[in-house]
């Protein structure tokens, strides 16, 4: 695994406005409303635990709970950086990013369960804290238009430069051309604005439950998402075969239908099997969600 955040912090006690709280409340549903959404094909959930021998939803609980108190600082940390150059925001929120990484593998006893969800999150809470902080109009748009500007280059810088790539993310970057969760973040999250958010609010729109938008979220995202974790798993193959189930389900059954589920479950078994599991797809799922609340 690479470091998403680095250095040592410990969290301060603060007063917390009314964005701090709303948007760290919003940021710990997201990763439970995440791990609870059921069937997701080879992830953990209600109905198993997918390819995963060492997490289940309880692992799941109890890392949400120890990320939960940092997502209030995140938030003021964007808060406190809206003065600021946006390319100062990273640099200001990775000490406190790789403070709670360290309590999430406390509190799971060395699982790595929100690593890149937390990555994601904790740009998504500083973006919305410096917009209000700004005075400036807080939706999915302005957020993640800040959190493009704030990790501008992040690619070039992290894994282009690196010759000898060492770690996963420099490997697939250097092998075939995947980004990963910096990529995605650098985008302004361009694969969840242009597929799965979208997918969401029709869902709702039709009528659908908030299990069965996300499974749609799901399936969306696995046909088109470059999920390096299955990479990791199965190689460049295994996230290609995935991408290919994904899309012949989108076209074989109807939009949110039984035979969809029956499909994704069926899914689910095959992954398990394969032992692949799409945790980068999973936090996407959880970005979708929490955006899609910012403009209600």
């Amino acid at each position: 695994m690479y470091a998403l955040f680095d250095t040592d912090c410990t969290m301060p006690v603060t007063i917390q406005p009314a964005i701090v709280r709303d948007m760290a409340s919003l940021a710990h549903h997201a990763m439970l409303i995440e791990v609870y959404t059921t069937p997701k094909p080879g992830l953990v959930d209600r109905a198993n635990n997918g390819s995963h021998r060492d997490m289940t939803v309880t692992t799941f609980e109890h890392s949400a709970e120890a990320i939960a108190p940092w997502l209030a600082l995140f938030t003021q940390t964007g808060i406190d950086s809206a003065n600021l150059p946006a390319n100062q925001l990273l640099p200001m929120l990775r000490p406190h990013g790789k403070q709670c990484e360290r309590d999430m593998l406390l509190a799971t006893a060395g699982v790595n369960t929100h690593k890149g969800m937390l990555f994601s999150l904790a740009l998504l809470c500083a973006a919305a804290g410096r917009l209000w902080q700004q005075g400036k109009i807080l939706n999915q748009q302005t957020v993640c238009q800040q959190v493009a500007r704030a990790t501008e280059g992040l690619v070039q810088r992290e894994l282009a430069t690196n010759a000898q790539p060492k770690t996963a993310g420099e490997r697939f970057f250097h092998q075939h051309g995947l980004t990963g969760v910096r990529g995605e973040v650098e985008s302004g999250f361009s694969t969840v604005r242009e597929y799965s958010l979208p997918v969401y609010a029709n869902a709702i729109a039709h009528g659908a439950d908030r299990n069965s938008a996300l499974l749609e979220v799901m399936l969306t995202l696995l046909a088109h998402n470059n999920d390096t974790n299955l990479v990791a798993r199965g190689g460049i193959d295994g996230l290609h075969y995935v991408q290919q189930q994904a899309k012949a389900i989108t076209q074989q059954t109807p939009f949110l239908s039984i035979e969809r589920m029956r499909a994704l479950q069926h899914l689910d078994q095959q992954l398990i099997a394969r032992n692949l599991s799409p945790g980068g797809s999973a936090d996407l799922l959880a970005v979708t969600w929490l955006l899609h609340q910012l403009d209600r």
